[in-house]
């Protein structure tokens, strides 16, 4: 899919026009072969070269519906915008395109139209493990297809050459004091990382519109390979008085990352790792962390700069500080039933008390789901099988039982059900990564896969500059006398 008309700095004065692939790789066959080198400047590996021809070929089959989409059905209304909407941050309103995800109120994420189950059972797994990679579910959002372990393992090796980072980056983190906040210390360390922008500079170059795309797919694929390197020096430097793990080649993306945190050497931290990195990958691009990347991305930033903006909305508690809340919520019902067993009983009183005396419950209800989230779902079976006497579990298998019904009297709550949030902290702690201000950091590890797998195809699919229209009160109250 390539987008001409715009103009080089974003503007969109005259309507994008379309060509497919076949009629532009007809046009550049003669000197196909001649640019093949500079274009992929820097993407001389075999893994890379499949992976972009796996996107081209996605995109050559996307290309007819995305014309015909624009062309044909331009005007084709998909919904409707109300005042309540334009007041209550537009939730709901259907005025995005993302195609690397999709969230179905009763299914849950969709992954280019697979189940979180379905990727759970065909993407690839660690040696002996059990959970679905998530840089294979990179992959996945970036080509529609299911990598094999071949190519996963490929994929891994590349990441890890592309992790290096500037000695001048981990001067700037290690000269941080150490109550800067991890997630101020890691979009300060993605701004420093940006100089090394592969758009950037190809931009500044006068590359083509037409090749956007690859350059944002290489920073991509270096931002991913970086960021677990960066994450893991933050939380060394501000946990453990910064005595640093050396990266291992020889494990996987997520595995690597979890033995750089140092809290945990087993396998099952390395597994419940890898879970949690796949499961919150992609969550379509309405939530704040993935538009705001968007957002930023559709201005012609590049991807350090998009995702540098998307994990400061990440960090906001709205977002991104859920599932701390949810564990202190947790430890903080553990110590007011003073050492009684849970029970529902118990429980549904201590819900309906907590609910009378004008607080809430966290961890509970989507504001998209209408049932239980399958995340949490599947986070609830991996720790029934490996830790089902652990106490805060006991007590969350409990609220599971207890809560929804509880919040389902009051008549107010769309989906009174558990939420991905409910038992992530609880999984983290369970194997010594308690310390609750970096979870955050560890969701941004996971999302950076699926904003800038978005980025990637944005710059392929020709996305303009984002400008939706505003409006004031007064505005507003026009309306409603017409």
């Amino acid at each position: 899919i390539l987008a001409q008309g715009a103009s080089k700095h974003g503007t969109a004065s005259s309507p994008l026009l379309f060509r497919s692939f076949p009629a532009m790789l007809a046009t550049r066959s003669a000197v196909r072969a001649a640019r093949l080198a500079g274009r992929r400047y820097n993407s001389s590996s075999p893994i890379v070269s499949t992976l972009q021809n796996k996107i081209e070929a996605l995109a050559k089959k996307k290309t007819p519906q995305m014309m015909s989409l624009r062309k044909e059905f331009a005007n084709t209304p998909i919904g409707e915008v109300t005042i309540g909407a334009c007041i209550g941050g537009a939730r709901g309103i259907k005025c995005l395109l993302s195609e690397t995800s999709l969230l179905d109120p009763m299914e849950g994420i969709r992954y280019r139209g697979r189940t979180l189950e379905e990727c759970m059972a065909q993407l690839p797994a660690a040696p002996g493990g059990k959970v679905g990679l998530p840089e294979a579910s990179l992959w996945l959002l970036l080509t529609d297809e299911m990598p094999t372990s071949a190519e996963v393992t490929a994929l891994n090796e590349e990441l890890h050459k592309r992790s290096h980072i500037p000695e001048y980056v981990y001067k700037l983190i290690d000269n941080l004091p150490r109550d800067v906040h991890p997630m101020t210390q890691l979009s300060m360390g993605l701004l420093a990382l940006q100089p090394g922008s592969k758009f950037g500079q190809a931009y500044r170059a006068g590359c083509k519109k037409s090749d956007y795309w690859i350059h944002t797919l290489e920073d991509s694929l270096n931002l991913v390979g970086q960021i677990p390197l960066l994450s893991a020096r933050i939380f060394r430097n501000v946990f453990f008085e910064g005595k640093h793990i050396a990266s291992d080649p020889s494990l996987d993306w997520a595995g690597n990352y979890a033995q750089m945190l140092g809290v945990n050497h087993t396998e099952e931290f390395k597994e419940v790792t890898r879970l949690y990195l796949m499961l919150h990958a992609d969550h379509e691009g309405g939530n704040v962390s993935a538009h705001t990347t968007h957002l930023v991305g559709s201005a012609l930033s590049d991807p350090y700069y998009s995702y540098a903006a998307g994990v400061c909305g990440l960090a906001g508690p709205l977002h991104g500080l859920a599932n701390q809340e949810c564990l202190r919520w947790l430890k903080d019902t553990q110590k007011a039933l003073n050492g009684q067993e849970p029970t529902v009983a118990i429980l549904t009183k201590y819900a309906q008390d907590t609910l009378a005396s004008g607080k809430v419950i966290p961890g509970f209800g989507h504001g998209v789901l209408r049932k239980t989230d399958p995340r949490y779902m599947i986070q609830r079976a991996f720790a029934a099988k490996h830790f089902p006497d652990d106490p805060l579990f006991k007590l969350a298998n409990v609220c599971y039982e207890a809560i929804p019904p509880v919040l389902e009297a009051t008549g107010k709550v769309k989906n009174p059900w558990p939420n991905v949030d409910a038992l992530s902290g609880t999984c983290m702690q369970r194997y010594g990564l308690v310390q609750e201000d970096y979870y955050t950091v560890v969701f941004a590890v996971s999302r950076s896969l699926g904003c800038v797998s978005n980025l990637v195809w944005s710059r392929l699919m020709g996305l303009p500059i984002e400008r939706p229209k505003s409006m004031t009160l007064d505005s507003l109250d026009a309306f409603t006398k017409k």
